[in-house]
């Protein structure tokens, strides 16, 4: 059976994960009765409820007398760990464009990894039906991000579809006739891309996504590059410079098949293969016959940007909602997540209580934090802080991020002004259809800290923001941070209405009546710019005279309601996040207000 492997690469949202749906249900992976869930391939929780792909995933279709294996890359550049490496297993790559947003950042960043691995990439243009599609201008726009990202003259003659995903069609005309189905862009995939290259030689394959399996141990997936294998067969494993990691047996190869995974008996060059039996081998290393002494090149991962310290929770209200509260069940769940994320790298503090866990972005590590929240994890943890380099000059470097705002027009002078303050470098500012402008900016990773919630404040919830690793630039001097101080309860207990409702006046609250609070907790967001401690325990007052006037019942503003996220960004240097499985608290690092001043004369000395 003919063989094609091809990816499939898209902005967050733009519909890929749907598409793939389509393909699965018209090639006939599906029994005609087997109950399928929407977006099969966002296995995880948080990919279904946030609609975004975190990780990259293998499946394989049959058409007509050839087999397609199709890899879903993640969109969210947060999560580009994998992206890099996947584009070195396929051949040819789906480039999926909204008809109405046009390329974003993300696609940039995927597309012009793809375009510098040699790929040639069909162009579909999603979600032709939406009212304010505007097709011919998108695929100009796909044209000059080709021709801005380098592109050869055979890259930029490439073939163009008009369809919807969702709506289970493709064809040469945005018109349709849209009978046929997806089968033009299937045939198209099995006319344009090539078959994959074949190198001579015994068995040779490079790791390119792993997993970790209660059952099978290591899973590591891969495009096998030369010969090929059966289970129980040796193999051993090269690191990048080619030094011997380790050896052992295959003990089960897994093919694609549909959404299942299929053992199989023997797996040739050019398939796209899951094996398990290793035990050290990891993503970029070469899995190779004991024969190979050369050691297959792999892309490089990119580095970490942001670390966060992950503590033990050692608050009053410790261990009383969730089971997993120790350092060594936290430790053995950061190090196997470790295990199957190489964009994520740990390390442990020398008290063993705390951990800094470091990543590509901000998104990545709050998607870990609500994963551990989930399995019944308390823990606290830090406000992410940027990693520093040093040249050989011996100057500091810092990350810096490409980021593109779309906004509407008359919002635009606000978001400048901000993005300034955070020492952003404007370089574009374009109008984008409709009353709204696309504003690109490069910003040091620092100051987009918490920007999100604000720009959304500030557009009335208008804005777009997307973000992307530019580069390591100099160092761009200090952000201001955040201006206000905050409320913080002095005693244990559970919070009164009546004092809530008399301390509206210092600044709104984060928590609700009836809630557990204890001494250094944040109950509220000060309006001035130092740190007050109050009493929210405080009830009124009765006697057995009553006045004239009834009781007048009290009415509470609701609190804002801090999502993960936001907490995150919001906190200060010297304050946590308390996560349990129920509650998401914010508190002082030193609960105690003399342990607080102790800590700010200390840092003032130095």
């Amino acid at each position: 059976m003919a063989l094609r492997n091809i990816a499939i690469i898209a902005h967050v949202d733009h519909g890929k994960t749907t598409l793939v749906d389509e393909l699965l249900k018209q090639s006939g992976s599906f029994r005609e009765n087997q109950r399928v869930m929407e977006r099969v391939m966002d296995s995880n929780d948080i990919e279904k409820e946030r609609g975004i792909t975190i990780l990259a995933k293998a499946t394989s279709i049959e058409w007509k007398d050839t087999r397609i294996n199709i890899v879903d890359t993640p969109g969210h550049a947060d999560f580009g760990g994998e992206v890099e490496r996947i584009l070195s297993m396929v051949d040819g790559a789906i480039v999926l464009v909204d008809a109405a947003e046009g390329p974003m950042p993300q696609t940039k960043f995927v597309v012009g990894k793809a375009l510098k691995v040699g790929l040639r990439p069909i162009v579909a243009i999603n979600k032709i039906d939406r009212p304010d599609a505007r097709a011919d201008e998108v695929v100009n726009e796909v044209f000059d991000l080709f021709a801005a990202l380098d592109a050869t003259d055979e890259q930029l003659d490439f073939p163009i579809l008009y369809g919807s995903g969702r709506a289970g069609w493709m064809n040469y005309d945005p018109a349709g006739p849209t009978d046929q189905g997806l089968a033009p862009l299937l045939d198209l995939v099995v006319k344009h891309v090539p078959e994959p290259k074949v190198e001579e030689g015994p068995f040779r394959m490079i790791g390119t996504i792993l997993e970790a399996n209660n059952f099978l141990g290591r899973i590591i997936t891969g495009r096998i590059a030369s010969g090929s294998i059966k289970p129980n067969q040796a193999v051993k494993v090269l690191g990048q410079d080619g030094k011997l990691i380790e050896q052992g047996r295959i003990s089960k190869i897994l093919a694609f098949r549909g959404i299942e995974r299929q053992p199989i008996e023997e797996a040739h060059a050019g398939d796209i293969v899951a094996i398990a039996g290793l035990s050290k081998g990891t993503v970029a290393d070469t899995f190779c016959d004991p024969a190979v002494t050369e050691a297959l090149k792999a892309q490089p991962i990119d580095p970490p940007t942001v670390t966060m310290s992950f503590i033990v929770n050692d608050s009053p209200l410790a261990g009383t909602e969730g089971d997993k509260v120790t350092s060594r069940v936290i430790r053995d769940r950061l190090f196997k997540e470790a295990e199957g994320n190489v964009a994520l790298k740990i390390e442990e503090s020398a008290d063993k209580d705390s951990f800094f866990v470091s990543g590509r972005g901000e998104l990545q590590l709050a998607v870990l934090i609500e994963n551990m929240r989930r399995e019944g994890f308390e823990l606290a943890v830090s406000r992410p802080r940027v990693v520093m380099h040093k040249d050989e000059s011996g100057q500091l470097l810092e990350p810096i991020e490409e980021v593109l705002i779309d906004v509407d027009e008359e919002h635009s002078g606000v978001v400048v002004q901000k993005m300034s303050e955070r020492k952003a470098e404007m370089v574009e500012l374009r109008p984008s259809g409709g009353n709204r402008v696309r504003l690109v900016f490069y910003a040091p990773t620092r100051g987009l800290i918490g920007y999100q919630s604000e720009l959304l404040t500030d557009t009335r919830g208008t804005a777009i923001m997307n973000r992307l690793f530019h580069s390591y630039q100099p160092y761009k001097g200090e952000i201001g941070g955040r201006v206000n101080g905050v409320l913080l309860a002095n005693e244990a207990g559970e919070a009164v209405a009546y004092a809530l409702f008399n301390l509206e006046d210092r600044g709104p609250m984060i928590i609700d009546a009836g809630e557990k609070v204890y001494m250094g907790m944040i109950i509220g967001i000060h309006t001035r710019d130092n740190d007050l401690e109050v009493n929210v325990l405080k009830g009124k007052k009765l006697t057995n005279i009553r006045a004239a006037g009834k009781d007048e019942a009290v009415k509470l503003t609701p609190p804002i309601r801090m999502t993960l996220e936001r907490a995150l960004s919001w906190i200060q240097e010297d304050e946590l996040v308390e996560v349990t499985p129920k509650s998401i608290r914010l508190r002082k690092m030193y609960l105690d207000a003399n342990d607080r001043k102790r800590f700010e004369k200390t840092k003032a000395a130095l």
